[in-house]
């Protein structure tokens, strides 16, 4: 079994169900992307949202899948950044109690927050402040930190420090490793979209993005851009939202089904596909296999609020993968 470890952004989740959209438009918060803010802008929004109702967990992309995977049984490991703060002490325990071997820096900035906030349609807007999480650069990172793992797995938000990526990823392929990446956010591909092509082109082998996401690095629509992916990738993911995913290795090409179940919040959706699909490529399991993995972790994921499933879903989601 292949382990993995993740690098990202280290964030606490603000999960925040809100009542209108009116809210987003105020902070210019474009729905369903990411949005960095500053400081005092994350303060007021928290303010404005206080008496609404809302739920902490520790986050971040990569954190979440690494989390999942861990839950899951998969050895991993989690390279970040988090303030000398009682919301770093949270983050580092939350994903020690599932299993992650942690190497996170502690820096004198606060920990970084994401404000989640999920409208009635299930879709979910983050505000986030990176603080102490955007101060992780190269030279924290060390082969080292390396050794014993199979697969690098990135968040597409680490983009906006190139430097921090290519190190990573030279590191792993210096070390024998495969690299995965995941997207991330539509505006936020838009933004980096040289900086993307670098990475993908040079050193990525699965590549996870979904239809919004492909678009803004393709122009094309999801089947179109699978096959604009795998001229780069040696495995390319198009997730397709309650239509599944579309999934191409080489000259293997397929759609796995989403499941059919009740969608409260999309938030960490994709972060938990990435879980299971790794989960499968980890065990040697098939392209198919590993997709169907992926959907089920999804599907799990958005029928409740937050990217977390407790330990109790886990243990419903380990049963079925006995089957599977």
């Amino acid at each position: 079994m292949k382990r993995i470890i993740g690098i990202g952004n280290a964030l606490v989740d603000v999960l925040t169900l809100i009542n209108d959209d009116q809210i987003l438009e105020r902070f210019s918060l474009p729905k369903g992307s990411m949005t960095l803010v500053d400081g005092d802008l994350s303060r007021l929004i928290k303010a404005e949202t206080s008496s609404l109702k809302s739920t902490l967990l520790s986050g971040g992309s990569a954190a979440n899948t690494i989390h999942g995977l861990a839950m899951l049984g998969i050895e991993t490991g989690f390279i970040g950044s988090v303030g000398k703060d009682e919301t770093g002490d949270f983050f580092e325990r939350d994903m020690k109690d599932a299993g992650v071997r942690t190497m996170l820096l502690r820096r004198d900035s606060p920990t970084g927050t994401a404000v989640a906030l999920i409208s009635r349609d299930s879709e979910r807007t983050f505000g986030t402040h990176l603080g102490a999480a955007v101060e992780l650069d190269a030279g924290d990172l060390s082969p080292e930190m390396f050794e014993g793992y199979d697969i690098l797995y990135l968040e597409g938000y680490l983009i906006y420090n190139l430097d921090l990526v290519e190190t990573a990823c030279r590191m792993a392929k210096v070390a024998g490793m495969t690299v995965a990446l995941d997207l991330a956010s539509y505006n936020v591909v838009e933004a980096n979209l040289n900086a993307f092509r670098k990475i993908i082109e040079r050193y990525t082998d699965i590549l996870f993005a979904n239809a919004e996401e492909a678009k803004a690095y393709t122009g094309l629509e999801p089947e179109e851009a699978l096959e604009y992916f795998s001229g780069s990738v040696k495995t390319a993911v198009v997730k397709v939202g309650a239509e599944g995913s579309w999934l191409k290795r080489g000259e293997e090409k397929l759609k796995v089904a989403a499941l059919p179940v009740g969608c409260r919040d999309t938030t960490g959706a994709g972060d938990l596909y990435a879980s299971g699909f790794l989960y499968g490529y980890a065990h040697g399991a098939d392209m198919e296999r590993s997709g169907v993995i992926g959907s089920l972790l999804a599907g799990r994921v958005i029928e409740i609020v937050g990217a977390r499933l407790d330990e109790t879903t886990f243990s419903e989601v380990k049963k079925q993968l006995e089957v599977l």
